[in-house]
């Protein structure tokens, strides 16, 4: 899950125009964060196969409402969980969003 990908290279893989990736972005359905050498990068886990994973924009959006900054709720969605196994990240991609979006929920109060 350490694996990011520039902004070009979602857009390649969602066979959309990279304008539609920056809009995901815009409108808080997908986060990007700026690496070291400057690009604008997304974690290659918030895409599966062709879309946006499964859960995610409402996830975000829950992230969001709670108060995370982008790279709050970034980090929080690749933090290991060891009650959940594995990561929210990789729950949701696991088809186990409703306890992820429960813990989300549960983080704004």
């Amino acid at each position: 899950m350490d694996s990011w990908l520039p902004l070009p290279d979602v857009a390649e893989a969602m066979g959309v125009p990279i304008t539609r990736v920056r809009q995901l972005v815009r409108e808080g359905s997908l986060l990007a964060r700026r690496q070291d050498d400057g690009v604008l990068r997304i974690p290659a886990d918030f895409i599966h196969g062709d879309v946006v994973t499964k859960g995610l924009p409402g996830t975000l959006t829950l992230l969001a409402d709670a108060g995370y900054t982008p790279d709050e709720a970034i980090d929080w969605l690749m933090r290991e969980d060891p009650s959940l196994p594995g990561t929210p990240l990789q729950a949701l991609r696991d088809n186990r969003g409703r306890e992820v979006k429960r813990r989300a929920q549960a983080l704004g109060f």
